[in-house]
């Protein structure tokens, strides 16, 4: 008996034939809802916006195992070899990931003095209308 149940577990279904080869399979949609800024940063908890945070470190260990492979590489004068090229291209990467990290961060301080200046100019017009 515990037999037959595994038998009839490894079966797989029968398709049903279909009677006229014209015939399409019903087409199934899928609803794929719209994410707006809101909800993503609700679900990142705002990680969005701080891709510099997120370079800095990774360019500072990318950095220095640019320079532990490089220097080992040349330690043992195998100039133009595999790990040489290795460790150029770590430390190029190091240097790329940290000078986006600092451009980001530029960026972002500019923004952020936009609105304060934004705020303010709202703030001086709405002043001088209550007095006036």
């Amino acid at each position: 008996m515990p037999e037959e149940a595994n038998e009839d577990a490894m079966r797989t279904p029968a398709t049903p034939e279909k009677a006229n080869n014209t015939e399409c399979p019903p087409a199934t949609t899928v609803n794929i809802p719209l994410v707006n800024e809101v909800q993503l940063t609700a679900a990142t908890g705002g990680a969005e916006l701080s891709c510099y945070r997120c370079t800095i470190p990774f360019g500072v260990v990318v950095l220095i195992a640019g320079i532990v492979v490089t220097a080992v590489a040349y330690s043992f004068n195998s100039h133009g070899s595999t790990i040489s090229y290795f460790g150029l291209v770590l430390l190029s990467a190091g240097l790329v990931l940290l000078a986006s990290s600092v451009v980001c961060w530029k960026m972002r301080l500019e923004r952020k003095k936009e609105r304060r200046r934004e705020s303010q100019t709202a703030l001086v017009a709405n002043q001088r209308s209550i007095f006036t």
